[in-house]
């Protein structure tokens, strides 16, 4: 069991780590000059690959916290309204994945109406979603 706990761990991290970096350059593409045609195509490549690699790391992250959920009894048992909340943090990270998803076809087809302070913001809540998941994790408030 600790070496799937020890997985789910580094994959959660890499994931995070793209969600939040990933908003950063969103914050680039829409401080990008209308007309420097490199350095938005430059963005939105590194943006397309970041997206991609982080799906990729999210798939092992959730079958891993599933596997310690399912497999290992995790969270189960009279005392676990704090995996409940984990689970509704879990499924907050995976939209805010698909919104930067979305934001990206907008961003690539120069249709995005948020500017890169609304960016800016936005690239702040990945940071509360996996505060929320290691207190719920770690400290286990209820």
């Amino acid at each position: 069991m600790l070496w799937v706990k020890a997985l789910h761990i580094v994959f959660v991290a890499s994931w995070f780590a793209g969600l939040f970096y990933l908003p950063r350059i969103f914050v680039n593409l829409a401080m990008v000059a209308p007309d420097s045609h490199a350095e938005r195509d430059r963005l939105l490549l590194m943006a397309r690959k970041l997206l991609r690699f982080s799906t990729l790391l999210a798939v092992p992250a959730l079958a891993l916290g599933f596997w310690l959920w399912l497999g290992y009894g995790i969270g189960r048992g009279p005392d676990n309204d704090w995996m409940h909340a984990k689970l509704l943090v879990v499924a907050l990270s995976l939209v805010y994945h698909h919104v930067c998803a979305r934001l990206l076809r907008q961003l690539a087809q120069g249709q995005s109406l948020h500017s890169h302070v609304w960016f800016r913001w936005f690239n702040e809540l990945p940071v509360l979603l996996l505060l929320a998941a290691v207190v719920l994790v770690v400290v286990k408030p209820f």
